[in-house]
């Protein structure tokens, strides 16, 4: 197990990453698990709540739920996180004199609680195609991709010289952000080496009216434009179909699954076996924040699977690797190099006198880890 430094007290692992998180909706634990009025109580009924909790927001209340939630990810064994950030303004769309102050609130939030951190500075513009902006939307938007990039400008030149801060660009999704922006986001993105991230394909309906407005399915668009490349982070990718796959494997694309976001928001299973096989590299996020538990996101890459395929033990990497290991290292550093980090940041420790771990014998302490463990090992 080469992931793994055992001594007769403890066992140390490479720290783990989550490469998708919207902090602020740490403020929503609690809020959103009963039925609302809504006949379907669905992805698009809980976005309705997350609007009127960003709405309530000011640069201390997002600072505050920042550190909390970045303190509860680092005592869960995360030492980097990808947080892609879209509430930028003012609740009725005003820019803040200083337009980057909540970005850089929720920077310092990072770094107050020990992380190190990938703003990933949204571009947001529409409700959807030929649709205006909703009331509770007003604070994600800007009016163009110019506004965008220079924001990014400004915090990667605040950031230039803190190892431990990364800045990215994300096209929100294809709903919230118009095809023409495309090329000019990934165009920067790629002239500086920046990372690229983007929801894709995470309802139905979102490919429905992609299809619609453009002819294409999403990920078809991106591979037509030359924005579906190595960088590429597709978060979600929950509704993808089999030559969508076979087309990100085929440029080492990254898929960032949420799952436990995806299972509480009804999202649905996606075909995470043949996006491993494919090529695409695959890393988990916390998204939401329902549950603060990364071992739990790393190990339904591979229960998920089971109960998508109805069978067991769905992959078996290449070169001898368990895997127990994969899906560590896929929790670990793929989650960090999708966030423009080249190593896993650090390592963690665990007890081996931790109850979970009793009578498990040294050759499966990893699997033990992965499989039966959970964030309450890391206190």
């Amino acid at each position: 197990m080469a992931l793994v430094t055992l001594t007769p007290t403890s066992i140390q692992l490479p720290a783990l990453s989550t490469a998708h998180s919207h902090a602020f909706q740490r403020a929503m634990r609690g809020t959103a698990q009963r039925r609302g009025t809504h006949a379907n109580d669905d992805f698009w009924s809980w976005r309705g709540q997350m609007y009127r909790a960003a709405s309530a927001l000011t640069p201390d209340s997002i600072a505050d739920v920042s550190r909390v939630a970045f303190g509860e990810l680092y005592r869960a064994g995360v030492r980097t996180v990808g947080e892609f950030h879209y509430i930028q303004h003012q609740d009725d769309g005003t820019p803040y004199e200083q337009r980057t102050l909540l970005s850089e609130r929720v920077i310092e939030a990072a770094r107050a609680e020990g992380l190190r951190i990938s703003l990933l500075r949204v571009a947001y513009h529409r409700a959807g195609p030929g649709r205006e902006r909703e009331l509770g939307q007003r604070r994600f938007c800007d009016d163009t991709v110019e506004q965008v990039l220079r924001d990014v400008d400004t915090l990667r030149q605040k950031y230039a010289n803190d190892p431990n801060v990364r800045v990215g660009v994300a096209p929100h999704s294809i709903r919230a952000v118009p095809p023409a922006w495309l090329l000019p986001l990934h165009d920067y993105a790629k002239k500086h080496a920046l990372p690229f991230h983007m929801h894709v394909a995470e309802q139905q309906r979102e490919i429905d009216e992609c299809v619609e407005e453009t002819g294409k399915r999403p990920v078809e668009l991106f591979s037509e434009l030359g924005i579906l490349d190595e960088h590429f982070v597709a978060v979600h990718a929950t509704n993808l179909l089999d030559h969508e796959v076979r087309l990100m494997g085929e440029v080492n694309a990254f898929a960032c699954i949420c799952p436990t976001t995806e299972r509480d928001l009804g999202d649905g299973l996606g075909p995470i076996g043949a996006l491993r096989a494919s090529g695409a590299r695959v890393c988990t996020g916390i998204d939401s924040h329902v549950i603060t538990d990364p071992i739990d996101e790393l190990r339904s890459l591979e229960t998920h699977e089971r109960l998508r395929t109805k069978t067991r033990v769905t992959f078996s990497p290449a070169g001898g690797v368990s895997p127990a290991e994969q899906l560590w290292t896929e929790g670990s550093l793929t989650g960090a190099l999708a966030c423009g980090f080249a190593d896993a940041g650090g390592t963690v420790t665990i007890s081996r006198a931790h109850p979970a771990l009793r009578m498990v014998e040294e050759a499966g302490i990893l699997d033990a880890i992965v499989f039966s463990g959970n964030a309450s090992l890391f206190t």
